[in-house]
């Protein structure tokens, strides 16, 4: 919470201000709960205060709003708050049962005569509370807010159309999270930080993003359980995994005293009733911030969250997530951000809820539409939809995995192989071929490209044991279920002879690639571009195997062909020439190379 956490202090601040160095005027507090003597910061928002009231009091009123994350807020607290202070100060009439006590606390504030005064509308978060008659008749409670220069009403809200409603647009502000000093020394008002752990400590808050709420949880925390838990320790734990995050940020049993004993919530919990409100006034927005919270926190790309609907729907939509603070957006309006400890917390409130399957499965099917094949065209957006790719298939659970999955991490494994990136891209498509052979089975021919996938990018990385296992198993499958001479068959018959070659089973390798030239001359033709491939891979392994005729005899049969069928100028024709041109240069006797040299 970074908007009310500051508000007792603004309190002592602002009322020093009023007092206008009239010495004998002494101060009436009416607070549930005492002065935090260990508040820090929150310089610049005080400052703030003060040079907005200094311009605005020569108006008929100091209305001023605090908008940031966290806080609640009802009707009931604030006919209780002018109830006390009717009772507190006697205002004439305060004892009498039949009493209007709102309008006598209202009429007796309104009154110049006075002194000065100032009122904190704490957590204004649905500003209904303010502008709707009650059922009973009387007038909105708006009207029972005084408008008179004696006074300064200081609102503080999670969302900003409700401090809107009730203040001037210029004379809201905007409470962000703290500095990593002004953080570092809340986190010490909290814990003694010797300083071997201060490195750990300015870790731990900026693990925490500086928020104040949590940075005073976790202080708590590491306070009551010391000395088994240390900052060091802690932070270890909350690095962990989100569900660690999860437990140590939603621990009920640990409170602030310093804060209202009747919304001592914890972390977690205190987002979730901006959630719960957000689902009961606009449906339609708690299901968008449902879904953002499914992909990577950081630079979501704003057409993917808006696919198929209209926009000026989505702005109404995306709205209250930014008057909220859960969301932010960069300048140019393209893409979304999200708080981590807010994703972490919807996340949790969508457990609660039984609907976190629901927007897991929604934002795969998203994402295995949005991402592309992974060719060398598609890499930039390849890349800007990787982060969200690399959460939405590490995030859904083995027992929902659906086609889409295997469908995504294929794409997403191509696109990481093709840049070289192999360990990531191995994981990939481990995942997609771990999903079709539950969706699938083992046999279907999906499930055997994806094992062919998978031996590729293995044989990249040199484990060329677990390839020629994976091409085996591709081969096999694909006899069986294809037959001997499909195209694809014959793809995992060049692949196999490759990584034996690689192994220096050339005999074999011999063998897998005679097989894949006769097959591809029969279904595919004699100058088709991958009969001339395979033409090309069994010269590699004649002339491993010392060949050097046979071998000299497939080459240019496969240059004759590139120079036919693709042109003189096309790289594969090039290189073929290049190849040919050293092969027969190496097949020299040394004594002939180095007289040539000589010369």
């Amino acid at each position: 919470m970074t908007a009310a956490v500051c508000a007792k202090e603004i309190l002592f601040f602002v009322f020093s201000i009023l007092r206008f160095n009239d010495v004998s005027i002494q101060p009436l507090f009416m607070m549930s709960f005492r002065r935090d003597d260990k508040f820090v910061g929150r310089e610049e928002i005080l400052a703030k205060i003060d040079d907005r009231r200094r311009y605005i009091i020569s108006e008929s009123y100091v209305r001023l709003a605090l908008v940031g994350l966290g806080g609640v807020g009802n009707v009931g607290r604030f006919e209780q708050g002018y109830g006390e202070i009717a009772s507190k100060d006697r205002i004439p009439g305060w004892d009498d049962p039949n009493a209007d006590q709102l309008r006598l606390v209202f009429e007796w504030l309104s009154d110049e005569n006075n002194n000065h005064w100032i009122i904190i509308l704490d957590n204004v978060d649905d500003d209904r509370i303010f502008s709707q008659a009650s059922k009973k008749g009387k007038p909105p409670l708006e009207t029972l807010i005084p408008q008179t220069r004696n006074g300064t009403v200081l609102v503080t809200s999670r969302y900003s159309i409700a401090a809107a409603n009730l203040v001037e647009v210029q004379n809201i502000l905007q409470v962000e999270t703290m500095d990593e000093n002004d953080s570092l020394a809340l986190l010490k008002s909290r814990i003694a930080i010797k300083p071997p752990s201060e490195a750990d400590a300015r870790d731990l808050v900026k693990a925490l993003e500086y928020l104040p709420l949590a940075i005073t949880h976790a202080g708590a925390y590491i306070s009551v359980q010391s000395p088994r838990i240390t900052i060091s320790s802690y932070l270890e734990l909350f690095h962990r995994s989100e569900d660690n995050q999860t437990h140590l940020l939603n621990n009920v049993d640990i409170k602030d005293l310093r804060r209202d004993p009747s919304i001592r919530y914890a972390v977690i919990k205190t987002w979730q009733i901006s959630f719960q409100q957000i689902k009961e006034v606009t449906p339609e927005a708690a299901d968008l911030l449902a879904f953002i919270s499914m992909f990577d926190r950081q630079s979501i790309p704003e057409d993917l969250l808006y696919s198929g609907k209209d926009l000026l729907k989505f702005e109404d939509d995306v709205a209250p997530l930014l008057d909220f603070s859960l969301v932010t957006t960069d300048m140019g309006r393209q893409a979304f951000e999200m708080h981590r400890l807010v994703q972490l917390s919807m996340l949790e409130w969508l457990k609660v809820e039984k609907q976190l399957a629901k927007w897991e499965q929604n934002s795969l099917l998203t994402l295995t539409k949005a991402f592309p094949d992974g060719e060398y065209e598609t890499w930039i957006l390849c890349q800007k939809l990787l982060p969200h790719a690399r959460r939405v298939l590490t995030s859904t659970p083995i027992e929902d995995i659906k086609s889409d999955l295997a469908v995504l991490a294929n794409h997403v494994g191509w696109y990481l192989n093709l840049d070289g990136k192999y360990e990531e891209a191995e994981a990939m498509y481990r995942r997609a071929l771990e999903a079709r052979e539950k969706v699938l089975g083992p046999e279907h021919p999906d499930t055997l490209t994806s094992a062919n996938n998978l031996g590729s990018v293995l044989e990249s990385q040199g484990k060329y044991e677990k390839a020629e296992a994976m091409y085996r198993r591709d081969l096999l499958g694909s006899e069986k279920v294809l037959g001997p001479e499909h195209p694809s068959t014959l793809i995992s018959a060049n692949n196999l002879g490759s990584v034996l070659e690689s192994q220096g089973k050339y005999e074999e390798a011999e063998a897998m690639h005679r097989r894949d030239l006769l097959g591809s001359e029969k279904v595919l033709g004699p100058e088709h571009p991958s009969t001339l491939m395979s033409v090309n891979n069994l010269e590699l392994v004649l002339r491993r195997r010392g060949k050097y005729k046979e071998a000299e005899a497939m080459h240019r049969r496969a240059l004759e062909g590139y120079e036919k069928v693709l042109g003189p100028e096309h790289p594969h024709t090039l290189i073929s020439k290049d190849s040919l041109r050293w092969a027969l240069e190496s097949q020299k006797p040394k004594e002939r190379r180095t007289n040539f040299n000589a010369e």
